[in-house]
């Protein structure tokens, strides 16, 4: 029975299941973590403008708006933060003690993405509460809150009609997946008739396709066997939530073998440091190097990064290759377009 407890405290860890919780048993344990987390942390789950709600070990409680940067919000004292991190756990059917100190999952109010810490990991509890978006934002509203420029925008629009594969990269926090599920909308729109496979570790992937399947990874299947599978569904677009091993290569191969139209998010501060991200993923399961194969996958480099301003889409560019020394690029940078329109 421990075993067994064990098991799924692992997979909870990984992010990649949720647990199975009796209908008559789960409004009372929403209850309880409401209770637990208090009217403020409560209020800031239901403000749509807020992204992540983050507890810091001194106590100190902050959260991060979109477009209004992070705000101290106020306090909470280490035994009632204890019991916030005990509440999530048993409502993740595990337990939070010092030799069960990380407790990773969703959440049963919102499917928010819960990562909590318990000494002696740190030094007094500590979490953070990833707020899963509750709307789509349009490329349009990107243009008028001024985080894309218009022809960013145009880039990104010719990209998704012309069956381009988009790669979205920035940092932890700055905004990755919210794009994403822009662009994901995007597609949507213009192409309705289009097959989506989605593929994920953790769900934060939004998409209104009629015509659409999601997959999540789990600790027996693994992004690379999702990928391989998901060939077999004739997808029409693969749609990665985020790649970070040697599963990117299997992507690459699969956008270049008849399925253009994919997006993926990546961890990289740049565009350029994107394209070298993808040679470090693909090299875990490749001898040779892959920039060929990258060069003639990857259409379109989306950097967007979190600033003191918010966030901001920093660059967008076109690759046309790799031509046997360097990749062949073309940028649209963040400007001022109106004042270099003259």
């Amino acid at each position: 029975m421990r075993a067994a407890r064990l098991r799924g405290f692992e997979q909870l860890c990984n992010g990649r299941v949720r647990p199975v919780i009796p209908s008559n048993s789960h409004q009372r344990l929403v209850r309880k973590l409401r209770d637990a987390l208090g009217a403020a942390i409560c209020a800031a789950l239901e403000d749509l403008s807020v992204v992540e709600i983050m507890l810091n070990p001194d106590g100190k409680l902050f959260v991060e708006r979109l477009g209004e940067g992070i705000a101290n919000i106020g306090a909470l004292e280490p035994g009632a933060a204890e019991i916030i991190i005990g509440s999530v756990a048993h409502a993740l059917q595990t337990e939070a003690d010092a030799d069960q100190p990380i407790i990773s999952g969703e959440l049963p109010i919102g499917g928010h993405r819960f990562e909590g810490l318990l000494p002696p990991v740190v030094a007094a509890p500590t979490f953070t509460i990833r707020r899963r978006a509750s709307r789509l934002i349009p490329l349009d509203d990107y243009v008028r809150a001024k985080i894309m420029t218009r022809a960013q925008a145009a880039a990104l629009r010719n990209a998704i009609t012309s069956r381009m594969n988009i790669v979205i990269c920035g940092g932890t926090g700055s905004g990755k997946t919210t794009l994403a599920n822009a662009v994901i909308a995007e597609i949507v729109a213009q192409a309705p008739e289009d097959r989506l496979v989605i593929l994920e570790d953790t769900s934060e992937i939004q998409c209104a396709a009629e015509n659409a399947v999601a997959l999540h990874t789990s600790d027996a299947v693994d992004m690379a066997r999702l990928l391989k599978s998901t060939m077999r569904l004739r997808p029409d677009r693969i749609i990665v939530g985020e790649v970070r091993d040697g599963a990117a290569l299997t992507l690459l191969k699969a956008w270049n073998t008849g399925h253009p139209g994919g997006v993926t998010t990546l961890h990289a501060n740049n565009v350029i440091s994107a394209l070298r991200r993808l040679e470090q993923l693909t090299a875990e399961v490749s001898q040779q190097p892959m920039r060929e194969v990258i060069g003639e996958a990857v259409d379109l480099v989306v950097s967007i990064e979190r600033s003191g301003k918010g966030r901001q889409v920093r660059d967008v560019m076109h690759v046309e290759g790799f031509n046997g020394s360097r990749y062949d690029t073309n940028h649209y940078p963040q400007i001022d377009e109106d004042s270099h329109a003259a």
